[in-house]
């Protein structure tokens, strides 16, 4: 099977294609750049690297999300147009689970920078989620891993937390790592294909405008999306 796979999720952005769990390229940009304006140069820049045409994909593999807002919806409505012009399966991967390095021992926390001392936090162990990702303060996150009585390590982007790490759980391990979207790919490769017409991000945290003004509607069973 040949695989597009691509992560705009968090600032860095990460493309792959492989075929089967082979990588035959990959790049990952991590700097601060618009993923709208270099998202489909990198897929073409790729995709000629190969001698390969769009019509040589079988599958779109995205991380869904968490992440940023911007991010996800760029990937996700270039994922679903590529999968809908092409009529090729489209699946999603948790933007959280693809941070998880393999063979890593115990409990691992990928987190990812939610603003305002919250992550979205992921738990895993052995690859299998041990409790649900969520949108959550740090603080919470560092009360569930000392609680875990286990070897912890943290993934992601822990560089902004790790004084608090560190002090709260000093015999926890911190690997920071990027984006990667081989490991999206080789996650979604044996993903049932998803419904391109329901395929949504998962934000995990509804956007700040859609709470505030929540706030003054909770009892009019107005629609926020129909209001705008």
């Amino acid at each position: 099977m040949k695989v597009l796979a691509f992560d705009t999720s968090s600032k860095a952005l990460s493309l792959a294609i492989l075929e089967d769990k082979q990588v035959l390229a990959e790049m990952t940009i991590n700097i601060k750049k618009n993923h709208s304006i270099t998202l489909m140069p990198a897929i073409d820049f790729l995709m000629a690297s190969l001698d390969w045409t769009p019509k040589d994909l079988d599958r779109i593999v995205v991380a869904e999300g968490p992440g940023s807002y911007t991010g996800l919806r760029i990937a996700v409505a270039t994922a679903k147009t590529l999968a809908h012009t092409l009529n090729i399966e489209l699946v999603g991967v948790s933007s959280l689970l693809a941070l998880v390095p393999e063979q890593v021992e115990g409990l691992v926390i990928p987190v990812m920078d939610a603003r305002r001392n919250n992550v979205y936090a992921g738990f895993y162990q052995s690859g299998q989620a041990v409790w649900p990702e969520a949108h959550l303060p740090l603080a919470e996150v560092l009360e569930i891993a000392g609680a875990a009585n286990q070897s912890v390590t943290f993934v992601g982007e822990t560089a902004d937390f790790t004084e608090q790490i560190e002090v709260a759980l000093p015999q926890a391990t911190l690997q920071p790592t990027l984006p990667n979207a081989a490991a999206v790919g080789r996650l979604g490769l044996d993903l049932p294909s998803q419904s391109i017409h329901d395929f949504v991000p998962n934000y995990l945290k509804r956007v700040e405008a859609e709470e505030n003004w929540l706030k003054n509607h909770t009892e009019s069973g107005e629609s926020y999306i129909k209001r705008l």
